[in-house]
């Protein structure tokens, strides 16, 4: 009996060491602020792009460390490891102010009318966060294709698929 006992236990653990856990996803937004760094902004159930959004931050801060201000550059991000509401792709923004790298992670909303995009509800949200944020000084232009790189880059290594987002204007 005691030799049963002891052999159901052993399979239990090992049953559960070897077990894929599920990945945990958040139904509540995120924000992450690391002082003089960052600051990240996630909306709820993408908790899981933080990991590409900060490899980002590190790479740029550590590669081009820049003070002044970049005009926001808007991302349809299409991440195999993000399940965003059964969505294949979520919206980012990403700019600089005060040398600080923002960041807003948002899902892609339903377009109903015509003249809606994902530009268009991606900036108004990044607004909304940015708003306590105004721009200064701008940076030199270079900054910002920088900043596009690194994106490039980090997507490139994570492959994961990137498409820069333009207005309709």
């Amino acid at each position: 009996m005691g030799e049963l006992l002891l052999v159901i236990t052993i399979v239990t653990l090992v049953v559960l060491a070897i077990r894929r856990g599920k990945p945990v996803v958040l139904d509540n937004p995120v924000i992450i602020h690391r002082h003089g760094q960052y600051h990240i902004t996630l909306a709820p159930q993408l908790n899981r792009a933080q990991t590409f959004i900060e490899q980002i931050a590190r790479q740029f801060m550590l590669l081009h460390p820049s003070q002044g201000d970049l005009p926001t550059q808007y991302y349809e991000v299409r991440d195999p490891m993000v399940f965003a509401r059964g969505g294949s792709a979520y919206l980012l923004a990403a700019s600089l102010r005060d040398g600080i790298l923002y960041f807003q992670a948002i899902n892609p909303q339903p377009l109903i009318y015509d003249a809606d995009s994902h530009y268009k509800t991606l900036s108004e949200f990044s607004g909304a966060v940015l708003k306590q944020h105004p721009p200064s000084t701008p940076a030199d232009q270079q900054w910002a294709e920088k900043l596009r790189d690194s994106i490039g880059t980090i997507a490139g290594q994570l492959n994961i698929t990137v498409e820069a987002l333009q207005s309709d204007r």
